[in-house]
C-alpha cells in the first residue's frame, strides 16, 4: 500500500478500519523535548491521562530538559518513565494507553554524519521498531502517529512540497526518519497497527532546542555576540509555529482519514534566514551581528509544504503568524534567561 495515495482496495480497507479515535490515555514518547513537552502540557489540560518516555539522550543538556517537564509535573494525571526505547522491553508500556505519539528521536542534520550515525540509527529506528512491535498485541482501535520530518524530501523537486513526491533525503538524519516512517506503515499494512506520520516542516517556539537556529539567534541578542550563518543567508525555510504543530498532532490521532497517511504540517510561509535576522532584530531591539561560513552537508536550499492534505482530513490550518510566533520565542527567551540567573542565586 502507498502511505500516501492508496489504491482503491487499500483505501476500502483503511475506511471499514477508521473511526473517529477519542484519545482517552496516551503515551508521549519525547515527553521531555521541544515539541513532546508542549504536547504533553495540551494533552494534560485537556483532561487526557498522560505517560511521559523521555531517555535524556544527550543531543542536548539534561537540566534544559528538566525544565521542559516542570508544569506537566504538577499535574496528578502525569506519569514520567525514563526509559530507553531502544533497550526497553515497551510491551506493559503500551499495554494501558490507547493512543501513542511518538515523537522520541535523534534530531538534527548536520551531527548526523560520521561516527554518530549509529545513535540516530538506535534512537530514530531501532527505537521505533521496538514501539511498534509492542503495540502488535494492542485492541483494535489504537493509534500511534509518528512525528516525521520534512527532512525525508531533501531538496525537493517542487515548492511547495506534496506528500507523493518522491522522497530524496539530504543527510543521514532525514535516511533514518523515512526509514522509520515506511517501518509505521509496514506495521499498519501486516499487523494493522492504525499509523498516521506527520512530516514537521522546521518547528520554532518558546522551548525550542539549544542547537536549533532561533535559540541561537535569540542568545546572540542576550548577550550581544556574534552568530555564524552557514552559506549566504538566503536559503529559506516553512517555518512551524510548536502550538500548531501540537494541533496537528493531536488531529491525527482522532481523525479517521488519517490512518495509513502521511501529512505535511508547515506554517505557510517561507522566509529566508537573513529576513528572519532582521525581523528578530527589530522585535529584540538589538543589533544581531553575523559571520558566514561555508555551507554545511545536509542542509537544503528551500523548503515549502503544501498542507492541502492535512487540511482537508485534519482541518489543519496555521493560527499564529510568524512575527507572532517569533516574538513569542524571543519574550521566552527572555525570561527563561531571567529565570536561570536567578536560580544560580
Amino acid at each position: 500500500m502507498s502511505t500516501l495515495l492508496p489504491v482503491p482496495r487499500e483505501a476500502e480497507i483503511l475506511q471499514e478500519r477508521a473511526t473517529e479515535h477519542r484519545v482517552g490515555r496516551a503515551l508521549v514518547t519525547g515527553c521531555a523535548g521541544f515539541i513532546g513537552s508542549h504536547l504533553t502540557e495540551a494533552l494534560l489540560r485537556d483532561g487526557v491521562e498522560v505517560i511521559g518516555v523521555d531517555c535524556f539522550n544527550d543531543n542536548y543538556g539534561r537540566p534544559a530538559k528538566i525544565r521542559n517537564l516542570e508544569r506537566a509535573r504538577e499535574w496528578d494525571s502525569f506519569d514520567f518513565v525514563p526509559i530507553d526505547l531502544s533497550r526497553g522491553e515497551l510491551t506493559d508500556l503500551v499495554a494501558d494507553v490507547d493512543t501513542v505519539f511518538h515523537l522520541a528521536a535523534e534530531p538534527g542534520v548536520r551531527a548526523s554524519w560520521g561516527t554518530r550515525f549509529e545513535t540516530y540509527l538506535r534512537n530514530n529506528l531501532l527505537a521505533t521498531q521496538q514501539l511498534l512491535e509492542a503495540c502488535t498485541g494492542w485492541p483494535e482501535g489504537n493509534r500511534l502517529v509518528y512525528a516525521s520530518s520534512s527532512s525525508i524530501y531533501g531538496q525537493a523537486e517542487a515548492l511547495p512540497t506534496y506528500e507523493t513526491t518522491t522522497p530524496r533525503p539530504f543527510s543521514p538524519y532525514g535516511v533514518t526518519k523515512l526509514a522509520a516512517e515506511q517501518l509505521c506503515f509496514s506495521f499498519c499494512d501486516n499487523f494493522g497497527v492504525d499509523v498516521s506520520a506527520l512530516r514537521y516542516f522546521t518547528v520554532y517556539g518558546p522551548r525550542q532546542r539549544p542547537d536549533m537556529a532561533f535559540t541561537r539567534l535569540c542568545e546572540a541578542a542576550l548577550d550581544g555576540t556574534e552568530i555564524t550563518v552557514f552559506g549566504d543567508g538566503l536559503q529559506t525555510r516553512d517555518f512551524t509555529f510548536v502550538e500548531d504543530v501540537v494541533a496537528a498532532t493531536r488531529a491525527a490521532a482522532s481523525a479517521p482519514a488519517a490512518v495509513g497517511r502521511a501529512y505535511n504540517v508547515g506554517g505557510g510561509t517561507r522566509i529566508s534566514l537573513r529576513a528572519v535576522i532582521d525581523l528578530l532584530a527589530e522585535i529584540s531591539e538589538r543589533p544581531i551581528a553575523t559571520v558566514h561560513a561555508d555551507k554545511q552537508e545536509g542542509d537544503v536550499r528551500d523548503t515549502a509544504a503544501a498542507t492541502d492534505l492535512a487540511q482537508r482530513d485534519l482541518a489543519f490550518k496555521p493560527t499564529v503568524t510568524f512575527e507572532q510566533g517569533l516574538r513569542q520565542q524571543w519574550e521566552w527567551a527572555v525570561a527563561d534567561r531571567q529565570r536561570r540567573a536567578a536560580t544560580a542565586r
